[in-house]
C-alpha cells in the first residue's frame, strides 16, 4: 500500500472572465500563499505562450516573486519548455534562484515547442535539438559539472531538484537515467489505457533510477485534473467550464478569458464537441473531498506515485482557493 506523503498544486494563474492578466498574476501570489498556510509540498508553475486565459508565461520569474511571498513551500516550474532556451541560461535563472532561497526550487522540465507561431515567434525548432543531451547539459550546469569549461555563476552548494514533465515511457527511461524526478502527466490527452500506460512508465523509471547531483532518490509523481467543491452536484457544474476549455479550439484562444460556467452552459455544441467532451473526462478526476481523496489515493496506490500533483482548473478564483482548502482537509495536510 502506496501512503502518499507529499500532495502538490499546479498553477496556470488564470485569468478568468471580467479580469486581466495582471490580476490573474497577483491571485497565484495569493494562492500559493494560501497553498502554504494548508501545508502543500509543492506549488508549481506553468509556462504557456500566446494563450489569452493563462498570464503564466514566464515562470522563472513568476518563481522568484512566488518565493519572496512565502517562506516554507517549495516553488517550481512544470515546467521549463527547453526547446525554446540554451541550457546555459536556463541554469543561471534557476542557480540564481536556489542561491536566494536555497532548498526551496524545483526545475521541471518538458520539451513542448507550442504552436508554429509561438515557434517562430521564440525563434525554436526541433532541427539539431536533442532532449536528452539538452536536458544534460542543464544538469551539468547547475552541478557545476559541465565538460564545456563554463560555470554558472552564482555558485551554489546544492543544485535544486531536477522533474522530467512526461507521458512516456521513452521519458521515463530518460529521467531515470539521468536522474531526475518523474512527472507523468495525466492531464495533456485523452486516453482509455492511460492508467496502464502510467504504470508501466513509473514501473520503469522506477527500477532504472539512477542517483545523480540533482536527485538521490527516485520519486514519481502523478498530475492530474481536479475539479471539487463542497458537493458533487456543486464539482459537475464547475466541471462544464473545464469541458469546454478542453475542446481546446483555436489553439486555445477561443475565449479570451477561462470560460465561466454561465459561458459553458451556453455554448453551443457539435456533436463532435460532445464525443470530445466524454473522452476528455479521462483526464480529470470531479467530486467532495470525500469521492476526490479515494479516487486520487487510489489511483496513486495503483501507479506506486510518491506524490500528486493537482492541478484546480477551474472557472473563479474562489473556486480554486476553496479547492485547496477542500484537498488540505481530504488529505489531512
Amino acid at each position: 500500500m502506496v501512503i502518499i506523503v507529499k500532495v502538490s498544486i499546479l498553477d496556470y494563474a488564470v485569468v478568468d472572465e471580467g479580469k486581466d492578466g495582471v490580476t490573474a498574476v497577483n491571485e497565484t501570489v495569493e494562492l500559493v500563499k494560501h497553498a502554504e498556510q494548508l501545508n502543500f509540498s509543492r506549488f508549481f508553475v506553468a509556462e504557456h505562450h500566446n494563450v489569452k486565459a493563462f498570464a503564466s508565461s514566464s515562470p522563472e520569474l513568476l518563481i522568484m516573486k512566488l518565493l519572496g511571498e512565502t517562506k516554507t513551500i517549495n516553488i517550481g516550474s512544470a515546467g521549463v519548455m527547453i526547446p525554446h532556451y540554451a541550457p546555459l541560461k536556463i541554469a543561471e535563472n534557476f542557480s540564481m534562484l536556489e542561491a536566494l532561497y536555497p532548498g526551496r526550487v524545483d526545475l521541471g522540465v518538458g520539451n513542448t515547442l507550442g504552436t508554429t507561431t509561438v515557434q517562430k515567434a521564440m525563434g525554436s525548432s526541433r532541427e539539431n535539438f536533442d532532449y536528452e543531451s539538452h536536458l544534460k547539459k542543464v544538469q551539468d550546469l547547475l552541478s557545476n559539472d559541465s565538460k564545456e569549461n563554463i560555470t554558472v555563476h552564482p555558485l551554489i552548494k546544492t543544485p535544486p531538484n531536477m522533474w522530467v514533465l512526461s507521458t512516456s515511457q521513452r521519458s521515463a527511461k530518460m529521467a531515470a537515467k539521468l536522474g531526475m524526478g518523474y512527472i507523468f502527466g495525466f492531464f495533456p490527452y485523452a486516453s482509455t489505457d492511460k492508467t496502464l500506460a502510467a504504470k508501466h512508465a513509473i514501473e520503469i523509471y522506477k527500477n532504472e533510477f539512477k542517483p545523480s547531483k540533482t536527485n538521490d532518490t527516485a520519486h514519481a509523481a502523478i498530475a492530474v485534473f481536479v475539479v471539487i467543491a463542497d458537493t458533487t452536484e456543486e464539482a459537475n457544474r464547475l466541471t462544464k467550464s473545464l469541458d469546454v476549455w478542453l475542446l481546446g479550439k483555436n489553439n486555445f484562444n477561443e475565449f479570451s478569458h477561462f470560460p465561466s460556467v454561465e459561458t459553458a452552459e451556453n455554448y453551443n455544441f457539435t456533436q463532435t464537441d460532445l464525443r470530445r467532451i466524454k473522452s476528455n473526462r479521462t483526464r480529470m478526476v470531479i467530486g467532495n473531498k470525500t469521492t476526490i481523496k479515494k479516487d486520487l489515493t487510489d489511483l496513486a496506490e495503483e501507479l506506486n506515485a510518491d506524490e500528486l500533483v493537482v492541478i484546480p482548473l477551474m472557472p473563479e478564483f474562489k473556486n480554486r482557493k476553496h479547492a485547496l482548502t477542500l484537498l488540505s482537509e481530504a488529505f489531512d495536510l
